[in-house]
């Protein structure tokens, strides 16, 4: 009668603290340069190392340029977080891999097509993004930096277990509707925060009809909902993906890991502490239009009114739209737009540039749309010009830039100015979260493709 989550939760607990948190062994630690120094420095006052160094990597993603990374980084505060996590990992002896390593990139693409992330584990990083990894069937989180110092010194962490909730969607995605606009289609329902306190699974043929990819993007944006973490059962799809990777099993370790990963799954009679519905049938690309990923809408629908809103509601409400410059009612179709940004740990992966190259073939640039195609890891990158899409996207006035977290967040030298619009495939649209008084509008690859080439807001079925 056991979920998924408690399957690998369970199998995790060193010790229950009597009325208290569970002591929960750690598989992998992931540390980037944001939220590290302070846990690294909080082990040197103390004199200790870290428990278990063959277990922890290190990579810098946040702070990284997307263009000249051969050359020394020109921002004073993003070369010293950068340059801080090089000299940790090589004072407490951690794998590292550093800016212009063919294994760099955004952590959260890293992990899983390294094969560092595995089915079964738990895992850990200071970024709330760390849910993405859930996709390949493990228990993984976003924690805290005084909880990044606790793993780095014991390989556990204390943590109140979650509930747990199963999200199915069944159906067939139609044509032009990705992962990206099913996660957006439920926040939009749910709201921001719809599943806060849950650990959700998601099930169903929607989500077992995903690529991997598309699993990660469903996963990553988890923690949008408020979820504690997201994770899908791990099948052939998983295994396929998995294997071959550098880090992952080889030879017989593969055939005894293969056959482990097969049991993960929730028994038919496994009960959850909440059960959510969808129909795929339902979902159309999606867009954002507010200052929260649960404000997202249809894009051939029109932003709701205020009918029916409390007053506090209608007031947030209000205050979003003013900061977007638009009004309750209007549809956002043809709306002229700045910038379009293809990556992030959300939808920096070969199948995100696969879609956006499929609008771009044939077709140029829109004049005056400044674009930033970012690919989430050098593999990518790789991968990217051996199918040649390197040259579809040339062609049609597009540059592809270096590895990293890029317009993501305003924490590099990819901004998006004050009052300019976005179309962006990453997973927040705070306000300023791109650069300050930037306008984020969230949508998939093919959405952000369609703006790109036609320079306004476009249903990217029209294109296809």
């Amino acid at each position: 009668m056991n979920t998924l989550f408690d399957k690998i939760w369970d199998a995790h607990v060193v010790q229950q603290v009597e009325d208290g948190p569970v002591q929960l062994y750690i598989d992998r630690l992931y540390c980037h340069e944001v939220t590290s120094p302070q846990a690294f420095e909080g082990l040197r006052q103390r004199g200790i190392k870290c428990l278990r160094p063959d277990h922890i990597y290190c990579m810098p993603d946040h702070n990284t340029p997307t263009h000249d990374q051969d050359k020394p980084i020109e921002d004073p505060v993003s070369k010293a977080q950068v340059d801080v996590l090089a000299r940790n990992a090589r004072d407490f002896g951690l794998t590292h891999f550093g800016m212009m390593d063919p294994r760099n990139g955004i952590i959260h693409v890293v992990g899983p097509e390294q094969g560092l992330t595995l089915p079964g584990m738990t895992i850990v990083c200071g970024d709330s993004h760390t849910s993405t990894h859930g996709a390949m069937g493990a228990v993984a989180f976003g924690i805290g930096t005084s909880e990044v110092e606790m793993v780095l010194a014991s390989q556990c962490i204390l943590q109140t277990r979650p509930k747990t909730m199963r999200i199915t969607i069944d159906g067939t995605l139609g044509r032009g509707v990705t992962a990206k606009d099913l996660a957006l289609y439920m926040m939009m329902k749910m709201t921001t925060s719809g599943a806060t306190g849950y650990f959700v699974e998601y099930a169903g043929s929607a989500v077992r009809s995903l690529s991997m990819e598309g699993r990660l993007t469903l996963c990553n944006l988890s923690i949008e909902m408020g979820a504690r973490g997201g994770m899908v059962a791990p099948d052939e799809v998983t295994f396929a993906y998995i294997k071959g990777q550098p880090y992952a099993p080889k030879g017989e370790d593969w055939e005894r890991a293969v056959a482990y990963w097969r049991t993960l799954r929730s028994d038919e009679d496994a009960v959850f502490d909440k059960e959510v519905r969808f129909d795929a049938a339902d979902i159309e690309p999606m867009i954002t239009y507010g200052t929260n990923p649960g404000m997202g809408m249809g894009i051939t629908q029109h932003i709701p009114t205020t009918e029916g809103m409390g007053e506090a509601a209608r007031a947030s409400f209000g205050k979003s739209l003013d900061y977007m410059g638009f009004q309750p009612g209007e549809a956002l179709l043809g709306k002229k737009i700045d910038y379009v940004f293809l990556g992030a740990c959300t939808n920096g992966r070969i199948e995100d540039f696969r879609a956006f190259a499929s609008i771009a073939r044939g077709r140029k640039k829109a004049e005056g749309v400044v674009a930033w195609l970012v690919p989430g890891s050098w593999a990518v990158d790789r991968q990217i010009r051996e199918e040649g899409l390197d040259k579809v996207l040339e062609a049609a006035g597009f540059e592809i830039r270096q590895p990293g977290c890029s317009a993501c967040l305003a924490m590099n030298d990819d901004k998006v100015p004050a009052g300019k619009y976005a179309v962006s495939t990453s997973n927040r649209n705070f306000e300023g979260r791109q650069g300050p008084g930037s306008r984020t509008l969230l949508a998939s690859p093919l959405t952000a493709a369609a703006a790109a080439v036609t320079g306004v807001i476009t249903d990217p079925r029209t294109l296809l």
